[in-house]
């Protein structure tokens, strides 16, 4: 179940082995993107997501927009 979570309960997840998803497309995630994230841009997330990661672990996504 998705939930909006801050700083330091992401960088917990993490040191427990959570996953990192970028969802910007694949060009905004080339340009700059946290270490050791993944890409799979919010458009193909339905269709990669399952094949791509763990379910057993947390997962991650963010994204950066301005507008």
């Amino acid at each position: 179940m998705p939930k909006v979570i801050d700083r330091d309960e992401v960088q917990k997840l993490i040191q427990e082995g959570a996953q990192i998803v970028d969802v910007l497309p694949k060009q905004e995630y080339e340009e700059q993107h946290l270490p050791g994230a993944v890409s799979i841009p919010l458009k193909e997330i339905d269709s990669r997501a399952l094949k791509e990661l763990d379910r057993e672990s947390p997962v991650i996504t963010y994204c950066w927009d301005t507008q």
